[in-house]
């Protein structure tokens, strides 16, 4: 090695040294040891490229402990923790790889898969490498307002490649402005089918939504009126537009017959529903959907699940 690749790896150390164990700015080195900060960058990439740095990214391992307990509280199927709070900037993209993780384990080659439209499901789906060679069926409409390639459409399309085991879906709205609307829209032929086809269904993903703002999307996307309508209706939460009381007793509500997604008896019937939600808010309508046997899978965060099983 000539003499000043040497010397410009022994500063690599050094400067590796001061940026990542006594995290140095860039500049503050540069002023230390007298070189200009394009310099330090280079010696940085050097480091890297020598092997001086290695950079190591460890996923969360799921909390064991805790989803065995909430398995025997609300004798679940299955379920994931992810050891970090709802408030993590990160939160959203590990439970997506923990609900991708879960579902590909949960999967036999005799399944069908069933998912709707929702963020924890896009969450998931965006994240999901391989799955069993398995049919996937839409179970709802399209959410208005939500990103281009985030539909309930694109989530099955997406998932449907990488299974491989073929797809059923259709072109539809969740939410209907009143009965009328939705009963046209469930004539067409390829939203009947569709929808008769979740009877095939063997397992779910899933979110739930409590009934309050910022907890639901379908809450968010209605008007005042019904969202009062159906908190007196004593409605806490939902499940793909399926309304559930305190105690998991599915509610009929006036929104009921608006949606365009599968019936609250269609889903309960469904052998593993498994939910992806988690925060403080979510809390009593996780609960209640699980009490009520309308889910029986959980991919959550550590804090949701303690706050579960303290009302457990």
């Amino acid at each position: 090695m000539p003499v000043k690749d040497e010397y410009d790896l022994v500063l690599a150390v050094a400067v590796a040294r001061r940026h990542y164990e006594q995290h140095q700015a860039k500049t503050e080195i540069a002023e230390a040891l007298g070189i200009s900060r394009f310099k330090v960058a280079r010696l940085l990439d050097l480091a890297h490229e020598a092997g001086v740095v290695r950079i190591e990214i460890v996923e969360p391992v799921a909390d064991g402990g805790l989803a065995r307990e909430l398995e025997r509280a609300f004798d679940l199927r299955c379920c994931s923790v992810v050891p970090m709070p709802s408030s993590a900037p990160e939160v959203r993209a590990e439970v997506g790889r923990a609900a991708a993780r879960l579902l590909d384990e949960t999967l036999r080659p005799d399944d069908v898969l069933g998912l709707p439209w929702s963020r924890s499901v896009y969450d998931m789906v965006a994240v999901l490498e391989t799955l069993p060679q398995v049919p996937i069926i839409q179970l709802s409409g399209a959410l208005a307002g939500v990103r281009e390639d985030s539909s309930a459409v694109d989530l099955v399309r997406r998932a449907g490649r990488i299974a491989g085991g073929g797809r059923q879906v259709f072109f539809a709205p969740l939410v209907m402005p009143d009965d009328a609307a939705a009963q046209a829209v469930r004539r067409d032929p390829a939203v009947r089918d569709t929808l008769s086809a979740a009877d095939r269904v063997t397992v779910a993903m899933v979110g739930v939504g409590a009934w309050e703002p910022g907890q639901s999307t379908i809450f968010d996307a209605v008007d005042e009126e019904c969202r009062d309508r159906v908190r007196e209706a004593g409605v806490v939460g939902e499940s793909v537009g399926a309304c559930f009381d305190a105690g998991g007793t599915l509610v009929s509500t006036c929104l009921t017959d608006r949606l365009i997604a599968l019936s609250p008896d269609q889903l309960r019937s469904i052998g593993t529903v498994i939910a992806v939600a988690h925060g403080e808010g979510k809390v009593e309508a996780l609960r209640a959907a699980m009490t009520g046997d309308l889910v029986n899978g959980l991919v959550t965060t550590h804090d949701t699940a303690q706050a579960m099983l303290e009302l457990a």
